[in-house]
């Protein structure tokens, strides 16, 4: 594996990590910290999945005699943080915490009432992912260049959030502080949703004749490519932000509906601003993730 340079004096309290948790998002957490030089400890419930990504070169094993860590990455499913951070802050696992669950406000709420330090956790989520899961698919680069989400909260150190952020910052990523409510509401919008509807389209095909899919194009690959998520993890993640996503449903489902009564009353009108906003949406987004130079 090629390491880059060690890190700045500015990340050298970052020197070493545990990641909890060895799927997709934990492993790539840590592969991108080890390109970076630092050192990583992994532990996760799933022996055949830590070793594998022992194997990996993602990490050691977190020893029976446990190392405390700069800090500690809870990768696990969200309904699993907040107790998964109560366990790791009463064995002193490490002096700072954070998290990669894609949902945040719930979280809060049950880390506080699980009794979790608050001051050394910093609620985290990087915007990037895979649709595989598992420690296979997982690789350095994820993160590069990507917004990843911190959440502080009033009684959240300082400290803390800059350990967190310098960590961030090694994996590749950029520190974009935001709060919980505002989080959940974007995520929504720009991951859980479509997931559903990739979701709900690809369902449609689950007893497609070979003859029907033979004839199917890109649109359908592309459109369909995120269904792939593992529905246990998934549904753990909907349930975890489901007004904020119930929400975004609303609206799509308004739109779909008034297209479906357009094609049976032939109001090509109705149809023609629906495609006309596709159009737009679709600029916006290419406009704001890839800017002209």
């Amino acid at each position: 594996m090629k390491l880059l340079p060690s890190p700045s004096p500015a990340a050298r309290m970052v020197r070493g990590v545990t990641v909890v948790g060895t799927g997709v998002i934990g492993t790539s957490v840590a592969l991108a910290l080890r390109r970076a030089g630092v050192r990583v400890r992994l532990t996760d419930r799933d022996p055949e999945a830590l070793a594998e990504a022992v194997r990996m070169g993602a990490g050691t094993a977190l020893p029976a005699t446990e190392v405390r860590a700069d800090v500690v990455v809870v990768a696990t499913p969200p309904s699993t943080v907040a107790t998964v951070l109560a366990d790791a802050q009463r064995r002193d696992l490490g002096a700072v915490y954070t998290d990669v669950a894609s949902t945040k406000s719930r979280i809060l709420a049950q880390a506080e009432q699980a009794g979790c330090d608050l001051a050394t956790y910093v609620p985290g989520h990087p915007i990037a992912g895979h649709e595989l899961s598992g420690p296979t698919a997982a690789h350095a680069d994820m993160f590069d260049t990507r917004p990843w989400a911190l959440c502080p909260q009033p009684a959240t150190a300082p400290q803390a959030l800059r350990a967190v952020a310098t960590l961030v910052t090694l994996c590749g990523a950029r520190p974009t502080i935001l709060s919980a409510q505002a989080h959940d509401e974007v995520v929504a919008a720009v991951s859980h949703v479509p997931h559903l509807v990739s979701a709900a389209l690809a369902a449609h095909f689950a007893a497609a004749d070979e003859h029907t899919l033979s004839l199917a194009g890109k649109g359908l690959h592309d459109t369909t490519r995120i269904a792939l998520g593992a529905p246990a993890l998934w549904r753990d993640i909907l349930q975890h932000n489901a007004h904020p996503i119930a929400a975004v449903l609303d609206a799509i489902v308004r739109d779909l509906t008034e297209a479906a009564k357009a094609l049976r009353s032939t109001d090509q009108d109705a149809l023609t601003d629906l495609l006309t906003r596709g159009n737009r949406g679709r600029e916006h987004i290419l406009d704001v993730l890839h800017p002209a130079p």
